[in-house]
Parts: C-alpha cells; structure tokens; sequence
C-alpha cells in the first residue's frame, strides 16, 4: 500500500504561509480567493489535515481530490465543506489553461466559542460528507452564498469592534442555513441518481435479509453507506427526504415487513422467527415489533387466524 506524508495545519496563518499567501487579516478566519493561491509542486504527494473548518467553492480547477477512497473533479462550480481533523489529498493537474475561481472560508473552531454556532454547527450532517457528494449550485444559489461571503469579508476587513464576532457568526449561520436548504433542494432535483441509490439500497437489504440476517444480525448503518459507496450522514439525509425515514429507520421497517410476511405465511414459531431474523434473545424481537407495530407478534399472527 502506497505510504503518503501526513501535514497537519493547525492555524490559518500556517495556511496561508504555506499557500504563498499574505498574512490573514484575522487569525481566526480567513476568506482565501482561490485564484491567488499557490501551488506547490509537491502538493499532490501529500496528505492533508486541517485543525479548521474549511467551506469552499471551487470553479474551473482542473484535477482531482481524494478524500477517504473518493476521487472527484471539480472542474465545475461545486461547494464543499470540511471539519477539523479530515484527510484529504490534491491531485493538481498542473494545466496551463487551467483558470481557477472561487474562494475557501476558514474558520478555527476558537471562533466559534461562546457563541450560538459552537454547538449547533455538528448538526449540519454535510460537513462529514464524502467529496463526491459535494454540492452543486445554480448560478442563482452561487449568487446569494458569494453575496454572504462578501459580508464576511467586509465585516473583519473593517476594523475589529464588539459587534464585529456577533455579525459574522450571524452570517456564517445564514451561509450554513442555506447549504441546508440547497443541498435539500440538490437530493429533490437529481431525482434519476438518488433514486438509483434507493433502488440499490433495497436490493442491498432484500439480499442481505435473505442469505446473510440469521448468521450477522441486522445491517449497521456503516455496511449500507459502504456498499453503497456514500457516507453514513448523506444516505440518511437522503433516506429522509426521499422516504420521510432515516437508514435505521428503513432497516427497522426492512425487519418489520420480513417479520410480517413470515407470522402470515409460516408455522414457524415467534422463537424460530427471533433466530432467523438474527436476534440472539426472541424477547428482544418480540419487544421491538411491539415498539414499531404497537402489536406483538402473536397478536399480529392472530389477525390472520
């Protein structure tokens, strides 16, 4: 397996240091112009981790990023979002007619403290999302994040008072509120891919239920988004706006519609369709079908008796 060096960067000014960029105006964010960036030439051969959040929008770089086992082109105007200690590699293209644009907003989780976004910022699920589930914008949506940008930019270029923290927080609240809602919009508008995915994952469940179940238990979480090659956060968010349930929501209503056909088809016992669903103890099966169907599963057979 191919051995890369790991850099860890922990400040913005170290960022910017390394990037041939002039000293940031603020050490605690930084909105980075990506044409003016440096690259250097060893770029590619090295792993990355920032101690930072990084929000970006990339257009019209030629080249590849890894991250995880993903490989993505942003050649075309994509926005992406990064949390303190993910990996991630560049693969430059080094073209001459390459014309980069688009800018990168850093934010050092100390910015954060004391304020509203300390906590609610971990319950934006597309930070820990893979970099091919990246978002895609209309010019329209382009327009009203760059628009938010530039009211950061603005507010730390002037000079630094009370109220200064408060309006960017409130400003990175409404960029962040935003993706929300375009990324909403993106699960909606590529209905031909994501219900690919849908039909996948219930192939995936309906094979796994049949030949694996009774040997594994139920499929976590983490197996799906593998095999299904997406990140746990996005196949839930996706599940939820497509099917109004989440991953585990949709195992537990795989389980509950396997159960049912075997109480209203077979003799077998509760027990026996306990063990054969993977359930170690037949009162834990018994217990979470009552939970879901408000009937336990002698009550349900009895319905067709």
């Amino acid at each position: 397996m191919e051995q890369r060096q790991t850099q860890r960067i922990k400040t913005i000014s170290e960022f910017h240091k390394l990037r041939g960029l002039p000293k940031p105006e603020h050490p605690l964010i930084s909105v980075v112009d990506y044409s003016s960036i440096k690259q250097s030439v060893d770029i590619g051969e090295i792993n990355w981790i920032l101690d930072f959040y990084m929000i970006s929008l990339k257009k019209g770089m030629i080249g590849k990023m890894h991250y995880g086992q993903q490989e993505f082109d942003f050649d075309e105007g994509v926005m992406a979002f990064m949390e303190p200690n993910q990996v991630f590699r560049i693969q430059p293209a080094h073209d001459p007619a390459e014309k980069r644009s688009g800018w990168m907003l850093l934010i050092h989780p100390d910015f954060l403290w004391n304020t509203s976004l300390v906590k609610t910022i971990k319950r934006y699920d597309f930070f820990d999302y893979s970099v091919n589930e990246a978002l895609f914008l209309s010019e329209k949506e382009q327009r009203t994040i760059s628009g938010i940008i530039e009211n950061i930019k603005q507010e730390y270029h002037t000079n630094i008072d009370r109220f200064s923290k408060q309006i960017i927080i409130s400003q990175i609240e409404s960029l962040l509120s935003y993706s929300d809602r375009f990324y909403n919009r993106q699960f909606l508008t590529r209905e031909k891919t994501n219900h690919q995915i849908l039909e996948r994952l219930e192939n995936l469940l309906d094979d796994y239920f049949e030949h694996r179940i009774s040997q594994h238990g139920l499929p976590s979480v983490q197996f799906l988004a593998e095999e299904l090659n997406v990140s746990k956060k996005y196949l839930s968010t996706l599940l939820k706006v497509l099917t109004g349930q989440n991953t585990q929501q949709h195992i537990h209503a795989k389980l509950i519609a396997v159960a049912k056909e075997k109480l209203s088809t077979t003799n077998l016992s509760i027990s026996e369709i306990a063990y054969e669903m993977g359930f170690e103890h037949p009162q834990s099966f018994s217990k979470l079908f009552k939970i879901k169907t408000d009937l336990s599963p002698l009550e349900f057979r009895a319905g067709f008796n």
